[in-house]
């Protein structure tokens, strides 16, 4: 493993034990085993070093590709299942709890986790809807995250029941319908 990617490594276990306050660049050094400058030199901030852990723990690209495959008409449940599917994943559930804990409390996760949402996760959305208008597009990938956002906050984030105790198929079963809808049922506005 590289220099970068041992840093990278450690930082999202930081981020994910520790939150985005209590991490720090020389914690970080010291449990990839590095030179504390090396961390700035290869992400240049804290900040940037989040943005940098966020986009790694799973190809968003990937995994929206996959979930718009049969295309937009189809998608909903797909894409349910997928999402679900990665916050369920122990190796990736964690550290999203985490990204998302840091970003309800500290301004700069918040910044950088809605950058990525924004840049990546919204526009690839919308992007998976074809050709349509780009405005609609982003309204449509908009509603269409805010039930999975919403569904996970309860679910893996605040565990709030019944929502926490729900299995993989029932959030699927009850979100893609509606996830759907947004996707491309008629929004009346």
């Amino acid at each position: 493993m590289d220099t970068r990617e041992l840093i990278l490594t450690e930082a999202r276990k930081s981020f994910s034990e520790n939150g985005y306050a209590a991490t720090s660049l020389r914690g970080i050094a010291r449990s990839a085993g590095v030179d504390v400058a090396l961390v700035p030199y290869y992400f240049g901030n804290k900040r940037d070093l989040f943005v940098a852990a966020v986009e790694m723990p799973v190809k968003p690209a990937e995994a929206i590709a996959h979930a718009f495959a049969e295309g937009p008409e189809v998608a909903g449940a797909r894409l349910v299942d997928t999402f679900v599917g990665i916050w369920e994943d122990p190796a990736t559930g964690p550290a999203f709890v985490a990204m998302f804990r840091s970003a309800m409390t500290h301004d700069d996760a918040r910044q950088a986790l809605a950058e990525f949402a924004s840049k990546e996760i919204l526009g690839l959305y919308a992007r998976g809807l074809g050709d349509i208008d780009p405005e609609e597009a982003r309204l449509r990938a908009g509603l269409a995250a805010s039930q999975l956002v919403g569904m996970v906050m309860l679910r893996h984030v605040m565990r709030i029941e019944p929502h926490a105790s729900l299995t993989h198929e029932q959030v699927v079963a009850l979100l893609g319908p509606t996830v759907q809808h947004y996707l491309t049922g008629d929004l009346g506005a």
